[in-house]
């Protein structure tokens, strides 16, 4: 049962309290733990490869089974974090996937690890929705997208490029723990931070004991209260009118699905294509997602002044995505023209930090578009973002088999069709207006150089 906020507190003027922050550090730390025990991926996979004897194709297609649940999973759990809130749904979730984690190292074939990864899949699937809507709730519309910078990108893209590291340089090289128990030891710190998160976390200002009103006035600055007519889930004739709505599904299937690859064959890339041994291997990995965590941190912020310059959210927004997947597209080819790995590592890098400096705006855009609704709306770009990791594995793992040659692996193909999906995902973003608001019938909202109607 929530603590409501207590009359003096709300009687209380002032200094803001600053619980926003606890929160804060909470729902970072959700979203680290999420990368990290996902991009476990990238050295499980080339274990299991070995160890199985697995195709690349195989591979891919096993990798696979955790879209479906991830994806389909996105609506639903953002529909009922929107009607229960995020507190006990994120901290149960937390704690399944981490319990879930480990048992991909128990023995079995291709049916048992494809089961594992299916029930990891709908584990992890409402988290994103959810914090979602814990910036929503937590975070006053002006800064909101720097908050969506450090939590989604930079300690999500922080957790993936630690997840190499500690399982694969830090956990099986200086440890000398098998794969296996790597994945026990970080399944048992998710579950840790799980049980934390259930102890300390509320859905909203009102709900905790220690914010006073001058916290929750900063929070609620620029935002339009709910009314008692609104209905409490997202009227889904809106999404589907919604002409925005159509350009972010497509930019999403393209931009998740590209992203594949540094989930799926980064390992491979430099374990056996480039030939370093596990413990360098574990740390050149973790370069791309280290570019996509920093530049989603920057990408935050220069969104947010690009909206208090220009004046247009809406113009702000589709410079920011564009601009970051169309200089993705062009260092790809960065990457192709290096046969030396480490600069190969850092092309990555770079590439990384274009294409992520966006995912801040595909944060904001969807509390641009949701409102209250946002974890809806989450749901469904997320849905669609899993779309792209269904089919691009699969078609990755086909392009690595056709280009192997007595078993040395040319990506140069691969990247080529990254680069391409880079470029249409930036054009898309020129006809996404995220100030089109499905809270109000699909009418354009106001807002001037600091605020959104949310």
């Amino acid at each position: 049962m929530e603590t409501p906020l207590s009359a003096s507190n709300l009687q209380t003027s002032g200094k803001p309290t600053k619980v926003r922050w606890e929160m804060f550090a909470l729902a970072c730390g959700t979203s680290w733990f999420l990368y990290l025990h996902r991009y476990t991926w990238n050295i499980v996979g080339a274990q299991l490869m070995a160890e199985h004897g697995f195709s690349k194709t195989q591979l891919g297609a096993l990798f696979t089974f955790f879209s479906p649940t991830y994806g389909f999973g996105q609506i639903p759990s953002g529909v009922l974090c929107d009607f229960i809130g995020p507190h006990v749904f994120l901290g149960v979730i937390i704690i399944l996937w981490s319990l879930i984690l480990p048992c991909i190292g128990i023995p079995g074939g291709f049916t048992g690890l494809a089961s594992v990864r299916l029930l990891f899949g709908a584990t992890q699937s409402g988290a994103y929705p959810s914090l979602s809507k814990v910036t929503h709730a937590w975070f006053p519309a002006k800064s909101r997208t720097i908050v969506q910078g450090w939590i989604a990108t930079f300690f999500g893209r922080g957790g993936g490029a630690m997840s190499s590291i500690i399982l694969g340089t830090v956990l099986m090289k200086l440890c000398g723990l098998s794969w296996q128990w790597s994945l026990v030891w970080m399944g048992m710190a998710g579950l840790a931070f799980g049980v934390l998160f259930l102890v300390f976390f509320r859905n909203s200002p009102e709900e905790h004991p220690r914010v006073n009103r001058a916290e929750i006035d900063l929070i609620n600055e620029g935002r339009t209260p709910a009314k008692s007519t609104d209905a409490r889930v997202l009227p889904w004739r809106r999404v589907v009118r919604n002409r925005s709505m159509l350009f972010f599904v497509i930019q999403q299937i393209l931009s998740a699905g590209a992203d594949g690859v540094y989930v799926l064959y980064m390992g491979d890339y430099f374990l056996n294509a480039k030939g370093f041994e596990i413990g360098k291997a574990g740390l050149l990995v973790s370069l791309p997602l280290w570019g996509g965590a920093i530049g989603g941190m920057l990408g935050g912020y220069c969104n947010d002044w690009l909206i208090r310059w220009t004046g247009s959210r809406r113009w702000s927004r589709s410079s920011v995505g564009f601009t970051g997947k169309t200089l993705a597209c062009i260092l790809m080819f960065v990457v192709i023209s290096q046969d030396d790995g480490v600069a190969a590592a850092w092309a990555l890098f770079a590439v990384k930090f274009f294409s992520d400096w966006s995912q801040p705006t595909v944060w904001g855009t969807c509390t641009d578009l949701g409102g209250r609704y946002s974890a809806s709306v989450f749901g469904v770009i997320n849905t669609s973002g899993t779309i792209g990791g269904l089919v691009s594995p699969v078609l990755f793992g086909m392009i690595l088999d056709y280009n192997t040659t007595n078993q040395v692996t040319n990506y140069t193909p691969l990247f080529v069709v990254i680069s391409a999906m880079y470029l249409v995902s930036a054009v898309c973003w020129w006809f996404i207006d995220s100030t089109t608001n499905l809270e109000a019938d699909l009418e354009p909202v106001e807002t001037d150089d600091d605020k959104t109607t949310v």
